[in-house]
């Protein structure tokens, strides 16, 4: 299955720089609006069957125009919501950004029974995301899009994908609608592409969020 991972568009909390992961969360900023419009176009050439959302408000009105291009109705699944920031929660600063991403990577090298910050480990984690794309897989559709979150997509691709470590998830960045492709099976992804930036460019000076940065 081709398997596409699409970020969010931008947030006011992306704007103020927090770690927001409650659901439902806030709604895209007008810059997120635009886009989250710019998708249709960005994947015109994907032959895509089956659109997930995660139960988080900012993924819905980013699929929204995706979905209306295509005449498909989005499936939400609680499984591929942002990584739970527990303790860190609405934090901006700098020490509770590090902690929430050094954990996310530390995951990704293989210590996932850490727990964040009294919120979920990297097992926990794992296990709802993969049970998403498991389902999505059953569907039988060669391509599949989900919209999911920054730390959420960068942390299982890095689990998941051949070739992906530690150290390319905590250098790499994904902002607003930035879009990761993976192709495979199962428990064996190997990496497409990993396009970092918006859809269109739209935005691509603005503020995203620490969920998709680079290791500070």
């Amino acid at each position: 299955m081709r398997l596409i991972l699409i970020r969010h568009g931008q947030t006011p909390s992306n704007v103020r720089g927090v770690l927001d992961t409650r659901i439902p969360g806030p709604g895209l900023t007008d810059l997120g609006r635009e886009q989250a419009a710019r998708l249709p176009e960005t994947l015109r050439d994907e032959r895509i069957g089956a659109l997930y959302v995660s139960t988080m408000r900012r993924t819905h009105e980013t699929a929204a125009p995706l979905a209306q291009a295509l005449g498909l109705t989005p499936v939400e699944r609680a499984g591929i919501r942002e990584i739970a920031a527990g303790g860190l929660e609405m934090r901006g600063d700098r020490a509770s950004v590090a902690e929430y991403l050094e954990t996310m990577i530390r995951w990704v090298g293989g210590e996932d029974d850490l727990r964040l910050a009294d919120g979920e480990t990297g097992r926990e984690f794992a296990a709802r995301y993969d049970a998403v794309v498991a389902e999505a897989e059953a569907t039988g559709h060669g391509t599949v899009a989900l919209v999911s979150h920054g730390a959420a997509i960068r942390c299982w691709s890095g689990m998941r994908a051949r070739g992906l470590d530690a150290a390319f998830v905590a250098d790499h960045e994904l902002e607003n609608t930035g879009v990761v492709v993976l192709e495979g099976s199962g428990a064996d992804w190997t990496l497409e592409s990993w396009e970092g930036e918006p859809a269109g460019g739209v935005g691509g000076d603005a503020p995203s969020g620490p969920a998709g940065e680079p290791r500070p």
